[in-house]
């Protein structure tokens, strides 16, 4: 019995051959992940991210991003639902590749590569000092942060505040949920 093994693409590779598709997609290391759509609480909360960190961050050298800009960690390309550089890119460029913090809502069909396959990929990317996993339908947060080369793990609820010392901004967590109505979200997935 014969398996033919496909050769995995290289980030080049991927990039060029993502220029000529329609939709966006991931890499994962070895082959092209289609994007999911998502849902309307994911898509407000996304909003909110980068709405409440670019009124923070102002004028300073950091920005907010996402979801439309890539990043390549560790030979992989994702696209995260927010995330924030303190370094100069150029304006033409589509990947960057040295964020400090990464944002990442979760849904049922990302579950498992956000809290698995990408936190491995951003513990590996020296820049990324914090990665913060929103949940959808509950306000709270899984918050992993860089501590003396380690990756030190926070569980933030509704009544908790989100620290980013790296940026110098603090946020209470139910300002990413504004627009949300988590009541009448929790009885529509019960009903």
């Amino acid at each position: 019995m014969s398996i033919a093994l496909r050769k995995p693409m290289t980030v080049a590779e991927f990039l060029a051959w993502e220029e000529r598709q329609e939709l966006r997609w991931e890499f994962d290391g070895f082959e092209p992940v289609a994007m999911n759509g998502g849902t309307v609480a994911h898509e407000i909360i996304g909003d909110n991210i980068r709405f409440i960190l670019r009124s923070h961050l102002g004028g300073g050298p950091c920005r907010v991003h996402g979801p439309t800009l890539k990043i390549e960690v560790a030979g992989h390309i994702r696209y995260p639902d927010g995330f924030v550089i303190c370094t100069p890119v150029p304006a033409r460029a589509t990947v960057v590749r040295d964020p400090v913090i990464v944002f990442e809502v979760l849904s049922d069909s990302t579950s498992r590569t956000d809290r698995i396959e990408k936190l491995r990929e951003y513990r590996a990317a020296p820049s990324i000092q914090r990665y913060v996993i929103l949940e959808q339908d509950a306000i709270a947060a899984m918050v992993f942060v860089r501590k003396d080369g380690e990756w030190v793990v926070e569980t933030l609820t509704m009544e908790d505040t989100l620290r980013m010392p790296e940026i110098d901004v603090q946020v209470p967590m139910a300002e990413f949920y504004t627009g949300i109505d988590l009541v009448e979200q929790t009885a529509e997935q019960t009903g």
